[in-house]
């Protein structure tokens, strides 16, 4: 099986990573100069305590791999640039099964319209990309965990065999039947990305902002009948699991929303965490000011080309408020 990892960076990045010291076949799809940095000097991907360059076929485009009965397709882009790589990889291969590895829970969704097989990864992967050719995977000693499953539900032979895979290259992993609660429970956390996107991670306001994000995503979701694990679930799985550490001397700085503003991407994927929950609001009667508050920032934010922790959270959750 080769795994094509659409999206190289601080995610797929790693993941592809991984798996090619794993032994497995990987291509990665990249764009701009990190896609010439990857052709030009091989993937630099950094943990604590090693960092290795690692030389692995890539790809410009879905269309530039030369698909195999036996490919697989990662997903590991931001949300906002899904759409149009799917209908790009549906024209190529239309018959690939499609793995999204992706925060939110609209990627499955925009894949199941196309490919009749989806599946979806509860990513759990503290990791940047801020420089061409460079991930960085904070994670020691395991990297992340990744659990998969099938779109909606079920744990098919496929499902089985990337858990597989994903241990053997250092990850957690288990094939999960019921996936997507867990992607929901991932969905709420993702909530205080645009909140530590907008005001830096070190606001003494941003525990209070994104507790009140989050307890409007618990509101959206309870009045929609969504089946959510619970947090203390979410917590006996991550254990000790997920144990940050710096690499090279260099603390994790922020998460995916953060970077994305760092690097000046022109876009965030707020729409899919903080909008989830504001449509969601909507159809059941639940306010969601923080939610659409952030959701404005960090949009607005994203087409000024305005740096990461420019606004207050006392003051972004008194504005939420009036």
């Amino acid at each position: 099986m080769r795994y094509v990892i659409i999206g190289a960076g601080a995610v797929g990045g790693t993941i592809g990573g991984r798996l090619h010291e794993a032994g497995h076949d990987v291509v990665l799809v990249a764009r701009g100069a990190h896609l010439d940095a990857l052709r030009s000097d091989g993937l630099r991907l950094a943990e604590p305590g090693r960092t290795r360059t690692l030389r692995i076929p890539t790809a410009a485009t879905p269309a530039d791999v030369g698909w195999g009965r036996d490919d697989v397709a990662v997903m590991a882009t931001k949300t906002q640039h899904s759409a149009a790589l799917l209908d790009a990889l549906a024209d190529v291969a239309p018959d690939v099964p499609v793995v999204c590895a992706q925060n939110g829970v609209t990627n499955e969704r925009l894949a199941a319209d196309l490919f009749a097989h989806v599946l979806a990864i509860c990513v759990m992967l503290p990791a940047e990309h801020l420089e061409p050719g460079l991930v960085l995977s904070y994670s020691a000693p395991t990297p992340g965990v990744l659990d998969v499953g099938r779109y909606p539900t079920g744990a098919d032979g496929l499902a089985e065999q990337l858990s597989v895979d994903l241990t053997a290259a250092g990850f957690s992993s288990r094939a999960d039947p019921a996936i997507m609660r867990w992607k929901y429970r991932k969905l709420v956390g993702n909530l205080g990305n645009a909140a530590e996107a907008a005001c830096g991670h070190d606001d003494p306001g941003l525990r209070e902002l994104f507790a009140a994000a989050r307890d409007e995503g618990e509101r959206g979701l309870a009045a929609a009948g969504i089946d959510v694990a619970s947090r203390a679930e979410d917590k006996a799985r991550r254990g000790d699991l997920i144990a940050i550490h710096p690499v090279d001397g260099q603390a994790r700085q922020g998460g995916s929303t953060w970077q994305s503003l760092q690097r000046g991407a022109g876009s965030v994927e707020a729409e899919h965490l903080n909008g989830e929950i504001v449509r969601l609001g909507r159809r059941h009667g639940v306010p969601t000011p923080v939610n659409a508050t952030l959701l404005q920032v960090v949009e607005d934010m994203a087409r000024a080309g305005r740096a990461p922790g420019s606004y207050a959270a006392v003051d972004l959750l008194a504005q939420a408020r009036r």
